[in-house]
């Protein structure tokens, strides 16, 4: 009978650790709260408004959150809930998709987030806006990117004008699984894979520095605006006049603020 006690016991234990430990960790983001949690064991968090807009709303910011946040914080303050997942050094490629797939099911359905939410792709996080929308074109209202890369082979492959980062490219070949060779050919990267968003009819908005080094607007921005348009796709791009790749967002980010705003679903 003792053992039988302990044995139950024991058990009551591990079911309570595992309930706590499954149970998100409360702290304060700018005055809001802000939840972390695990997704497919990958760190990421929510912040939370003071009151949640009709239809929970929500800005996904896929790289580098709280860098030039003015716009996220205008939106949480506006009833948008923020959230990020952890998907550094995947550059938007399969892999990292499949766990943002997962992490977009799991906020729809435990906190009953918007099934539609805003993307936003800062620098690099752009390819992951892109991609992920290409492949899920029923599941976005609308994309804000800022100073975004749009073709890895821009950066961080180096192979146009920016100078590329030969660390990270190693990275990004790996984690795509693919030769150079491979790469320069792949047909994937969102500069060619537009079709699916522009059906979709998901409006862009591209925020870039005319003389961007890092990740040249003319190779990126410029680039998915001609060919975004020739589809039938709406894209507006604000481009900042001698403006290198920071800093990003703009000082009074009303004009994203407003574009956000017109289009959630």
């Amino acid at each position: 009978m003792k053992i039988a006690q302990s044995f139950l016991l024991a058990l009551m234990v591990m079911s309570i650790a595992t309930s706590s430990a499954a149970e998100p960790v409360k702290s304060v983001w700018k005055g809001f709260d802000k939840l972390d949690f695990t997704v497919d064991g990958r760190k990421c968090f929510i912040v939370v408004p003071k009151t949640a807009a009709a239809g929970k709303p929500w800005i996904w910011r896929t790289e580098f959150f709280g860098h030039e946040p003015q716009g996220d914080i205008a939106l949480i303050e506006k009833g948008f809930h923020a959230a990020y997942i952890d998907v550094q050094n995947m550059y938007g490629a399969p892999v990292a998709l499949d766990i943002m797939d997962k992490f977009h099911a799991h906020l729809v359905k435990e906190y009953g987030l918007s099934t539609k939410p805003s993307l936003e792709g800062f620098s690099r996080g752009g390819l992951f806006t892109l991609n992920w929308a290409a492949r899920n074109p029923d599941k976005v209202s609308c994309i804000y990117n800022d100073a975004p890369v749009c073709d890895f082979k821009s950066w961080p492959g180096g192979k146009g004008k920016g100078k590329g980062s030969a660390g990270d490219w190693q990275r990004c070949l790996k984690v795509y699984g693919l030769t150079e060779e491979q790469a320069l050919a792949y047909k994937l990267n969102p500069v060619d894979n537009l079709e699916p968003l522009a059906k979709a009819k998901i409006p862009l908005l591209h925020v870039a520095g005319d003389a961007d080094k890092t990740v040249p607007i003319d190779e990126n921005t410029r680039l998915v605006e001609k060919r975004y348009k020739e589809l039938g796709g709406e894209i507006v791009v604000i481009a900042k006049p001698g403006v290198d790749h920071h800093p990003h967002s703009l000082v009074d980010p009303k004009p994203i603020v407003d574009f956000v705003l017109a289009h959630t679903k």
